[in-house]
């Protein structure tokens, strides 16, 4: 098989050949949820998309470094440098502490994510406990000359720092518009130009979050913890750093010329953005009012939705578009998705009752190498899925004996499933447990009891077995070389 996997870097806007800096370790950094509510839809894109790549990058041998960080700290509210802290907000209505609201909306991210059989990352720092990290990041920066303190804050000279360096690389945004299209904000006035961004904001008295610094008593700029973060536990430099489409400006913008400014040099080799789930043509967010979140999803307890959907019909929707593709949410969408997931799932379990025969009447010797082409290609899970589901024609075609199929050939049809439908994929039977493990084996236990009494022609036997069977919602079909179940 041929491993050459294709990655679109958003910073070069071109596929390039991932060659990992240091083989065969891998640094893998994903901006995690700010948690100050229920994760929705939104924000189960980015987990899914990347934990495809987590997963296919172990399954090509690769000794993974996953950070996905929790933001409870900096968020202000409309992603500017005035307002109030989300989180902090969020505590005053339910008048409780800041880290309360953290730590119970993280675990509800936690219980989401495993829902959706999301892996655990290696490492899950939060940007409040890295507040060292970050003070000792904004001396490097105000040292080499790229920041400047104003009555207790400090901000970052975007003009200084793009009269050296290219502020706008990876959006693609020009400083000049900026400045003809940015205009004084209300709070702002004591930055040198509105599209400078907060490194340390000095807090109000009565913020309820802050630390103690050299400049005031004051709280990080939510750009900044990333930086920190991703060079703390991944290195100057790094592989990878992900993140939704949402966060390409101004977040990672500001990523990119904090640690560049912090340490003369491009932190990140390849930048990769997920794109946005839309409802009705609008990006599904928080702040604009239109998300829903998972559990109301899992549950079917929200007006939009005619019915509950379950979390592996949410991760195969999510799956079944390519991850740089806006994805628009609908109930005739996720029905779809659902069938197709049910589709899928049967088709395995029909794989895992064929009978091998003597030589096959069918050839899946390129089956394999198709899915690894369209994985390494981008991770173009659609393509990969519609290969499976080609596939599936051709079992149901061998389970009703219209073609055949040999032991290895059984044998390397079903690996190549379990490889992408499981491992690479992530996707999980949900009908899959102990109780029908254990009815499978009686059923099969039952037919072929049936299929001894046929041969000793205790027609009697058989047909009670049949009868019994289908009374209890089994339906049995006979072939040629056995049998076939499946309950109504």
């Amino acid at each position: 098989m041929n491993n050459k996997l294709l990655i679109y870097n958003t910073l070069s806007r071109k596929k390039e050949v991932f060659i990992p800096i240091n083989p065969p370790n891998v640094g893998l950094y994903v901006c995690g949820p700010t948690v100050y509510g229920d994760a929705h839809l939104g924000h189960a894109r980015p987990a899914i998309c990347f934990d495809l790549l987590f997963r296919y990058l172990k399954h090509l041998g690769y000794k993974v470094r996953y950070v996905r960080n929790i933001t409870d700290v900096g968020h202000l509210e409309n992603d500017t440098d005035t307002g109030e802290d989300k989180i902090a907000k969020k505590a005053k209505l339910e008048q409780l502490e800041p880290m309360e609201i953290a730590q119970f909306y993280t675990e509800s991210y936690h219980e989401n994510m495993n829902r959706l059989n999301v892996q655990i990352p290696s490492i899950e720092p939060r940007a409040s406990g890295h507040i060292m990290e970050q003070l000792d990041m904004i001396d490097r920066i105000n040292k080499n000359g790229f920041a400047y303190e104003i009555d207790g804050s400090v901000y970052f000279d975007v003009e200084k720092y793009n009269a050296k360096h290219n502020y706008g690389k990876l959006s693609g945004r020009v400083l000049d518009d900026l400045k003809s299209n940015t205009r004084e904000l209300e709070g702002q006035d004591e930055k040198r130009n509105s599209f400078d961004f907060a490194l340390w904001k000095k807090a109000a008295p009565e913020h309820i979050m802050q630390w103690k610094s050299k400049w005031s008593d004051g709280f990080p700029g939510w750009h900044l913890e990333c930086s920190a973060m991703g060079e703390k536990y991944l290195g100057e430099t790094f592989d990878i750093h992900g993140g939704g489409m949402d966060l390409l400006f101004p977040h990672h913008e500001c990523e990119i010329a904090q640690s560049i400014a912090a340490n003369g040099k491009e932190a990140v080799k390849i930048w990769m953005h997920n794109n946005m789930i839309t409802i009705d043509g609008k990006k599904m967010g928080k702040s604009l009012g239109n998300f829903i979140t998972l559990n109301e999803f899992f549950e079917g307890k929200h007006k939009t939705l005619d019915r509950a959907y379950s979390p592996m019909t949410i991760r195969f929707f999510i799956l079944q578009a390519h991850y740089r593709s806006t994805v628009d949410f609908s109930n005739e969408a996720l029905q779809s998705a659902e069938k197709g997931f049910k589709r899928l799932m049967t088709g395995i379990k029909t794989l895992g009752k064929i009978t091998a025969s003597d030589k096959s009447t069918i050839d899946i010797t390129d089956f394999e190498s198709k899915c690894y082409k369209a994985i390494n290609d981008d991770l173009n899970s659609p393509i990969l899925i519609s290969y499976l589901f080609d596939n599936v024609k051709l079992i149901n075609s061998i389970a009703a004996g219209k073609d055949k199929i040999s032991a290895k050939d059984l044998e390397n049809l079903r690996k190549t499933y379990n490889t992408f439908v499981f491992d690479i994929l992530g996707l999980v039977d949900e009908n899959d447990d102990t109780s029908n493990d254990i009815l499978d084996k009686v059923v099969d236990l039952l037919l072929n009891i049936r299929l001894d009494a046929k041969a000793n022609k205790d027609f009697s036997t058989s047909d009670k077995i049949r009868d019994e069977l289908s009374a209890m919602g089994v339906i049995v079909s006979d072939k040629k070389d056995g049998f076939e179940w499946k309950i109504e």
